[in-house]
């Protein structure tokens, strides 16, 4: 086999206006363990989509030397929209400007959509009730329409991911070193995942609000079990994680070929490459809940100054940085912010100039904070 490549069509938003989704494939059609791998689903986040140029290179290589034994997918550029968006000259690929709000958000949750359909069908067979859950989950996604071109975005990514059995959607943040989310009942049996990556932090959660893509594949799995009783054994058969390598500023070939070569160690251990993928790299963190994830807001507006370097382990109470107002008197220009909680300062904002609720830092607790938010990306 040789690598496919299509484009897939977006409905057109004005008269003489197309976009598509370009798609890579690699493998037998429908051969297990089926891989799908995306890149710049925030369109601004480039590092991702660098890393998959560079493992759509290495995997050509090893398809000619027949080394692929699954099937793989590739969208190297998963955003096509926002890879189009600009305003004053600043790229805008995290936001839909259309008013369609984060294009990282609001999926399908096709989980109450199948279980009424499941009902009843599933046995103490645990193979056969993966297969009928994918083949439902397909349907009730085919049977969507979108009519707007954000919409068929999200149907489309969804399609092309919903029945594989490993799902990795690469993004960055502002300023961090590599960490990953990934559901809760996926841990640890993602722990080499994390691991290969060299992972400063790992944040677990069941839900954590708002249904992101990796959750849109990886949720309905968890979900259908409560819906269906739990009777039947139902595995959560789809370990899908949110890689975020890095800062938006990580941009070069050098660190790209690195986590191409991480994608491939990752997939030659999980049996989809052939070849020897070397020794696990040390765990360098324990995962966290995501409930437990601290977002220091800034109070006021000004100008952000950090106390403390990017990876510190803080302790509660600890200065982690500055909020100065340029225009107040020297003597109560500076507003200090403290930890809340102790943990791995993880992010910080790549943007100096702060306003009021700006989140300008995060900390990975080991402990849920009471109060988060049901939205816990974002609160």
């Amino acid at each position: 086999m040789t690598r496919t490549t299509s484009q897939i069509p977006l409905p057109s938003v004005a008269p003489g206006t197309r976009r598509g989704v370009t798609v890579h494939r690699y493998g037998q059609p429908g051969a297990r363990p089926k891989v799908y791998i995306q890149a710049g689903l925030h369109a601004d986040e480039l590092p991702g989509m660098l890393a998959a140029h560079h493992l759509v290179r290495r995997l050509d290589a090893l398809d000619a030397a027949g080394a692929i034994r699954g099937e793989i997918v590739v969208v190297p550029s998963a955003n096509p929209i926002g890879l189009a968006q600009s305003v004053l000259e600043s790229h805008v690929g995290r936001f839909a400007l259309d008013g369609r709000g984060n294009f990282n958000r609001h999926y399908p949750d096709l989980a109450p959509i199948v279980a009424p359909r499941l009902a009843g069908q599933l046995t103490d067979d645990p193979a056969r009730n993966v297969r009928l859950v994918r083949a439902a989950l397909l349907a009730a996604l085919a049977e969507q329409q979108p009519l707007d071109e954000v919409g068929a975005l999200r149907k489309t990514l969804l399609g092309l991911s919903i029945d594989a059995d490993i799902v990795l959607d690469l993004h960055c943040d502002n300023q961090a070193p590599v960490h990953v989310y990934v559901g809760t009942a996926l841990w640890p049996d993602a722990e080499d995942l994390s691991r290969q990556f060299h992972a400063r932090a790992v944040l677990l959660a069941e839900d954590s609000g708002d249904n992101p893509f990796d959750e849109a594949n990886s949720a309905p799995w968890w979900a259908l079990a409560k819906l269906l009783g739990g009777t039947h054994p139902l595995p959560p058969a789809c370990l899908a994680a949110t890689i975020e390598l890095r800062g938006q500023a990580d941009v070069d070939d050098a660190t790209a070929e690195a986590d191409a070569d991480a994608l491939v160690r990752f997939l030659q251990r999980r049996g989809i490459l052939a070849g020897d993928p070397g020794a696990l790299p040390e765990a360098l963190c324990k995962a966290t809940p995501l409930a437990g994830n601290q977002m220091l807001r800034a109070p006021v507006a000004g100008i952000v100054t950090y106390a403390q370097p990017l990876g510190t382990r803080l302790r509660r109470g600890d200065h982690v940085a500055d909020i100065v107002d340029p225009t107040a008197d020297p003597a109560q220009a500076r507003t200090p912010i403290h930890a809340g909680v102790d943990g791995l300062l993880w992010s910080v904002c790549l943007h100096r100039l702060a306003r009021p609720g700006d989140i300008i830092a995060k900390i990975a607790g080991a402990e849920p904070i009471a109060g988060h938010g049901a939205t816990l990306l974002t609160s």
